[in-house]
């Protein structure tokens, strides 16, 4: 059993005005998306989705994208974005879920998840970007996430974080995100939300003895990454 991950699919089969495609780098990515999952991705696979995973304003909604994510291989645990604007309670989310006959999509919010013999943990995070200004409350309710989905690994267990959000980016760092992962021994964090220019900006490496590596659909070539 592997474990892949990716970020930022942006799917928009239940509402094709929104589709990526305007952008440069985006032409045809469901179709290179499907094709490349097939090629890497087995059915005992598992692949965290690093949130921006469907463009549907509602739950209702969602129905045409996460039916084809469920026709692909693997088991698919969902991280929420920012651009999730159909999120809502895990116990809609999966009542959904059974209604619909989705049987591979699992959430990744406030627990976690073993596969591959590791943990894995996901939360959006935050960034202050634009006119945003740095929010103690934000940041604190974020971090609350981090460390409820952290704390539900057995002691001593490996773990992997993944956000949606970058815990680092140019000269914003979130200390509050790099103390909930000290604190439980997170060795690696796979972020999303980056493209075009901003990824150009990515941090890619080691911070805090963490490493980082940035998984947005675009960068990856719309190829989900090998993490285990």
């Amino acid at each position: 059993m592997s474990v892949y991950t990716i970020g930022d699919l942006h799917l928009s089969l239940g509402d094709p005005s929104k589709t990526m495609e305007v952008f440069r780098g985006w032409q045809d990515y469901q179709r290179r998306l499907e094709e490349n999952w097939r090629a890497v991705v087995r059915p005992e696979d598992t692949v965290v989705l690093a949130g921006d995973i469907s463009w549907a304003m509602h739950l209702s909604g969602t129905g045409p994208d996460f039916r084809f994510l469920d026709s692909l291989p693997g088991k698919k645990l969902l991280v929420k974005g920012n651009h999730d604007y159909w999120w809502t309670t895990r116990a809609k989310m999966e009542g959904f879920f059974a209604r619909e006959g989705l049987n591979s999509l699992f959430i990744l919010h406030n627990n976690s998840v073993m596969a591959g013999g590791v943990w894995l943990c996901g939360s959006r995070g935050w960034l202050f970007e634009g006119s945003d200004k740095y929010d103690p409350l934000v940041v604190a309710r974020e971090e609350g996430r981090i460390r409820r989905a952290l704390e539900t690994v057995p002691p001593g267990e490996e773990k992997i974080l993944f956000l949606h959000y970058p815990p680092i980016y140019g000269g914003q760092v979130i200390p509050e995100f790099f103390g909930a992962m000290a604190d439980h021994g997170v060795r690696e964090c796979y972020y999303a939300h980056l493209h075009g220019g901003g990824a150009a900006g990515a941090f890619r490496g080691e911070h805090q003895g963490v490493r980082l590596r940035l998984v947005s659909a675009d960068v990856l070539k719309f190829t989900p990454f090998l993490v285990r």
